[in-house]
């Protein structure tokens, strides 16, 4: 007596194969949806499974393969569920190519752009912020000012030759 356990019998794994692994295969696929690799993944762990149980399987009367189809089954509901009780797994790698926004040089930004302001003419301000900021137009913020569309146009084009500047005195360019 050996104190070892006896090994499966390698020629039934053998004839489980070649008479029950084709019709096995052909019942998986349906369960798969066609799906040849998972149904090819199922059949081998049923063949496993039945490889661990081949004494039940020496014992058994009659055919295996109510055995067999069952296991499989069992083993295509499982993994149904697996799927469907995990969220579908995604690829981090096109998220780590995408910038996020830095909000620091936001904010640095709108800091240096209200110091440049802050060096305008109260009416270059006034008209750069009617029409750039608050989005008028030359006749909406000449009507909001109470002065001439002209006036606007013209000091529109001299508070951005200032603000210009300004930013250039700043490290800002264009």
């Amino acid at each position: 007596m050996s104190s070892q356990p006896s090994e499966p019998d390698e020629e039934l794994m053998r004839a489980l194969y070649r008479e029950h692994a084709g019709p096995l295969l052909a019942y998986v696929l349906r369960l798969v949806a066609g799906d040849r690799q998972r149904a090819e993944d199922v059949v081998q762990e049923t063949l496993i499974r039945a490889w661990k149980n081949a004494g039940q399987l020496n014992r058994a009367t009659g055919s295996v393969r109510p055995w067999l189809v069952t296991v499989a089954r069992r083993i295509v509901i499982d993994g149904h569920r697996s799927r469907q009780a995990r969220p579908q797994e995604v690829d981090p790698s096109p998220l780590e190519v995408i910038p996020a926004e830095d909000e620091i040089d936001k904010a640095l930004w709108l800091m240096t752009l209200s110091d440049a302001l802050d060096d305008l003419t109260p009416a270059h301000r006034e008209v750069l912020v009617e029409t750039y900021f608050k989005g008028r137009t030359v006749n909406e913020a000449a009507e909001t000012l109470g002065i001439p569309s002209g006036t606007v146009r013209s000091r529109v084009f001299y508070a951005l030759r200032s603000m210009k500047l300004a930013l250039e005195e700043r490290g800002v360019t264009a």
